[in-house]
């Protein structure tokens, strides 16, 4: 298969499926809480919806809360188009390093919070603060979760990672295990699921993710939304692809191709309701208590880093 089809295949993957994943881990956490729940395929008819509805902007707001959403979700096309998704035989050696898709996404951070600044709303403003002491929290957690892997395959490159980790032997995963506990907090931190943040949730005591947002209406509220089903899928395809590379092809043949799309959504679907299933069993932690899970996020990287020197 040519690879200039691999790439678009890439670049519409992730925006084409994250909706249907932000769905099926509503449906699955409401199954968990005896409701019945909207569809898998709700958050495909919301931003139908958003899209079609006239914009109400701020007369205080600056060019860059007009540019953000569309300069926040193209971070996430290029993402998508640089990590390893369905073959390990087609590598991006320009955004492909691990430092360079962990700093695009921090970008995306970035730009969010000075969107949520912006038009001096109340709610931006605490929203953009609490989002950024996350971010920076949870970004030594998630570095050292990859530079794990990175060690072992003695490679920053995201493919030749996956490619190099498909290849160990059982008794090698103790680190890689380890470290993917360090990654699966800054997952669950980078993508603003409990306990970090309730994304369903509108309350002022409670709201990171959403606060930055309450100015944004219509269309870019949509493009904001849809970045942020984006960036959940992203962090589901890393941590699926790289700690457990099983099933992704290492040819651009059309068979392992489709096997590697069969097993990538089989494995976000058990991240899915994974975080399901965290989601139902604890309760949202109070601000001043984050610290302390990301501090444990960092700690069992540093050992899991230990374990491959």
């Amino acid at each position: 298969m040519p690879a200039s089809l691999i790439w678009v295949l890439h670049i519409i993957l992730i925006p084409a499926l994250s909706p249907f994943y932000v769905g099926l881990t509503r449906k699955i956490k409401a199954r968990l809480q005896n409701r019945t729940g909207a569809s898998c395929f709700q958050p495909y008819r919301d931003l139908q919806k958003l899209f079609a509805k006239d914009e109400v902007i701020s007369e205080d707001a600056s060019w860059l809360f007009r540019a953000a959403p569309y300069l926040i979700f193209a971070v996430t096309l290029i993402v998508g188009a640089s990590i390893p998704l369905l073959s390990t035989a087609l590598t991006n050696p320009l955004t492909g390093d691990f430092l360079v898709v962990v700093y695009l996404l921090a970008l995306g951070t970035f730009f969010l919070a000075l969107a949520g600044m912006d038009t001096g709303s109340g709610f931006g403003g605490f929203g953009s603060s609490r989002e950024m002491l996350v971010a920076a929290l949870s970004e030594a957690g998630l570095v050292l979760s990859l530079l794990t892997l990175a060690l072992i395959s003695h490679s920053t490159n995201l493919t030749t990672i996956a490619a190099t980790i498909t290849a160990l032997p059982f008794p090698a995963f103790a680190p890689i295990l380890l470290a993917f506990v360090g990654f699966a907090i800054a997952l669950l931190a980078e993508t603003c699921r409990y306990p970090f943040d309730n994304p369903a949730t509108h309350l002022e005591l409670t709201m990171i993710h959403e606060a930055m947002l309450i100015e944004y209406s219509g269309k870019r509220l949509a493009l904001m939304e849809w970045a942020s089903a984006n960036k959940y899928l992203l962090f589901i395809a890393l941590g699926a692809n790289l700690f457990f590379p099983w099933g992704i092809a290492h040819t651009l043949e059309a068979g392992p191709l489709l096997l590697g799309l069969f097993s990538l959504l089989l494995k976000a679907a058990v991240f899915s309701t994974a975080i399901a299933v965290i989601e139902s069993s604890i309760a949202k932690y109070r601000i001043m208590r984050l610290p302390d899970l990301l501090f444990t996020s960092f700690i069992v990287s540093i050992i899991a880093l230990g374990l491959t020197l």
